[in-house]
């Protein structure tokens, strides 16, 4: 049997260290500069955000304060997770056990805040358009704020409890030193994905078709009440530009989800040891890709975002009483 040499060895002084995977300079090289320009545009475009509605206040609405909660979690997957991951693409684990089992108890607490926030955005939209009278009424900052508290306080409760047992011994079923294993049971990861994924998407898909379909309904009675007036036709232009807004946007929204969340969470289901194959890996990375996805989904379609970043750009938000600005 060929003896290892220190170079093949992700540790050459300790002697259960794991063995490097074979080199690929060239495949390593185009990961590192890839993944690096997606975790410094998720930290960009998230920080932005967080920084627009920080600081004007006529865009802490309700709305804005959970599109900020939801930048805060994409940005943390920018700052904190992403640059870990890629010093995983070389192949070797360099913090630690206990360095492993709290990135994996981090990523998980980010991710379950980041599905929680985007339940919040579909319930707000639901009652915004399909109960606009009512709107002001049942959602108030306060109760927003509320949420978004609960939302993050039951996400580090929830999965304490649920990886309890990899956060009290991360290299339980580590092989080697130099990996990082994470482990679920089939019977924690069916109740993982039921509560992170299926019970939230169905939520999202739900409400979603339903503020589809009002606004459809919404669009067809306005064309149909004008369509007597002279300006019938430009009526019916707009009408029809409305309902296929709707419908990108709606569309966008769960189907970049979907794929982005689709591939972990069936690893999940499975009882999968969560990244020890390239596939499972790509679904680590398509999961905080939707970090970077984020907030071009649900602020660059707002006019606010982009006043906003133009005068943060030049640093107009420097000047005195700036935070009343109208962006």
């Amino acid at each position: 049997m060929k003896t290892l040499e220190g170079e093949d060895l992700c540790f050459p002084q300790i002697n259960n260290s794991c063995r490097k995977p074979l080199k690929r300079h060239t495949e390593n090289t185009f990961l590192y500069i890839l993944v690096s320009t997606i975790s410094l545009i998720t930290v960009t475009f998230n920080l932005l955000v967080i920084i627009a509605v920080s600081h004007f206040r006529k865009l802490q609405t309700p709305t804005n304060l959970i599109l900020l909660s939801l930048a805060v979690s994409d940005f943390l997957v920018g700052l904190l997770l992403m640059p870990i991951q890629i010093t995983k693409i070389a192949g070797c684990w360099l913090l630690g056990s206990f360095g492993c089992g709290m990135f994996n108890f981090t990523s998980y607490i980010i991710t379950s805040a980041s599905v929680g926030n985007m339940v919040l955005i579909s319930v707000d939209r639901y009652v915004a358009i399909c109960q606009p009278l009512s709107y002001s009424m049942k959602i108030t900052r306060r109760r927003v704020q509320v949420c978004i508290c609960l939302c993050w306080g039951s996400s580090v409760f929830y999965n304490s409890m649920i990886l309890q047992d990899n956060i009290k011994y991360p290299d339980k079923y580590h092989s080697c030193y130099g990996e990082c294993i994470f482990f679920i049971a089939l019977l924690p990861g069916v109740f993982d994905v039921i509560l992170t994924f299926v019970g939230p998407i169905t939520i999202i898909i739900v409400l979603y078709i339903r503020v589809f379909v009002v606004a459809v309904s919404q669009a067809r009675s306005v064309r149909s009440h004008i369509a007597a007036v002279t300006i019938k036709g430009s009526v019916r232009i707009t009408a029809k530009k409305s309902e296929r807004k709707a419908a990108t946007a709606l569309g966008v929204v769960v189907i970049v989800f979907l794929l982005c969340f689709c591939p972990f969470f069936c690893y999940s289901l499975i009882g999968q040891n969560v990244e020890t194959d390239a596939e499972i890996s790509f679904g680590v990375w398509l999961l905080d890709i939707n970090s970077c996805l984020n907030p071009i989904i649900y602020a660059l379609f707002y006019p606010w975002f982009r006043k906003s970043v133009k005068l943060i750009l030049t640093l107009q938000i420097l000047q005195p009483n700036s935070c009343h600005a109208n962006p």
